[in-house]
């Protein structure tokens, strides 16, 4: 499994479900576009189609999801969109460029979590504060209050290494979401880039969550960290064979680089998607690449994710609107192939 995120955020491709492999085989002999005609308007059979997305992926058929939406591409009342994103040519872009078009680097690839970190400094404060309340309510001696101290650290060390972090960020992002609403919102505008720029690049998402509580509650799993999950059968095929192509990297590098440019377009620098970076650094590394081969693919994928951003950001505002209250995935579609612009693409 390939994981790209920072807490809470992160965008993550999972295994395929043996199902779905057998159910794409079936769909395909019934073309999903007269599977889903229940009715003359186009409007109708899209929906229908996008409701039949949103079973087979909470089936955990991915494959026959997947199926569905490139078998009504084109078709009349389809998808339009899908894996129809115009994109920049592909080279060695300089910085002078990525300035000539108003993107400063510096703002964008070091993101810093102000408020998670603000919120983790109080707690550490607080904690300090009401030990030493504690101590001196309770008369304690010295060698109690270290073995408390002990306590803790065994605690922090648990978390660190069976979960993760899973119970810091849980505890962090929890707050973070109830106390700021800046945080909240830059949260859910964050995961719409990643759905947005996948759905476009081809990419299909197969569900979020917003909140590490959320995700706790859906994948009863502390080591889950909250964000997008995308269909990736077929990254994992090209990575079975040793032979990631040049059209899957630049999906990949522009899906992780998303969150990041939404929150840069929308604020002026980023907070969240360290783990994005990181990790997609750690990718490039992997194959190889040498450092000017892999400033080349991370500048392409900037500008290219930041154009395409600016292009369709009133499909982006609608979307994060949807995930903000809780759409399906197929709902979610539907809300992007209804406010994008056909002159755009």
């Amino acid at each position: 499994m390939m994981r790209l995120g920072r807490p809470p955020c992160c965008y993550c491709f999972t295994e395929p479900h043996p199902a779905g492999v057998a159910a794409a085989a079936r769909l395909r002999l019934v073309p999903p576009a007269r599977a889903a005609n229940t009715s003359s308007e186009p409007a109708a059979r899209l929906r229908a189609v996008l409701e039949q997305v949103d079973e087979e992926l909470r089936k955990g058929n991915d494959e026959a999801a997947l199926s569905l939406v490139r078998g009504s591409l084109g078709a009349d009342g389809g998808l339009r969109f899908f894996g129809a994103a115009r994109q920049v040519p592909q080279r060695l872009y300089t910085l002078d460029e990525l300035k000539l078009n108003r993107i400063d680097t510096s703002a964008f690839l070091s993101p810093v979590d102000l408020t998670l970190g603000s919120i983790e400094r109080n707690l550490q404060i607080a904690a300090v504060l009401g030990g030493l309340s504690v101590s001196a309510a309770f008369e304690l001696s010295q060698l109690q209050v270290l073995f408390l101290f002990l306590g803790l650290l065994s605690l922090w060390s648990v978390d660190l290494v069976y979960f993760g972090g899973g119970v810091r960020n849980l505890i962090l992002d929890t707050i973070g979401h109830n106390l700021s609403q800046k945080y909240h919102n830059r949260v859910i505008q964050h995961e719409a880039g990643h759905f947005l720029i996948a759905y476009l690049l081809g990419v299909l998402p197969k569900g979020y969550t917003i909140t590490s509580l959320d995700t706790l509650i859906k994948k009863g799993s502390l080591n889950v960290q909250a964000g997008t999950a995308f269909v990736d059968f077929e990254f994992l095929q090209e990575v079975s064979t040793g032979k990631l192509s040049a059209m899957m990297l630049n999906k990949l590098s522009c899906i992780a680089l998303a969150g990041v440019a939404t929150e840069y377009l929308l604020y002026g620098y980023a907070e969240g998607g360290l783990a994005d970076i990181g990790q997609l650094d750690g990718l490039l590394k992997g194959l190889g690449f040498t450092q000017k081969k892999a400033d080349s693919q991370v500048r392409w994928a900037v500008l290219n994710t930041v154009l395409t951003l600016r292009r369709h950001e009133k499909a982006r505002s609608q979307l994060a609107e949807a995930m903000s209250s809780g759409k399906s995935v197929g709902s979610c579609i539907g809300v992007i192939e209804e406010n994008i612009n056909t002159e755009d693409i």
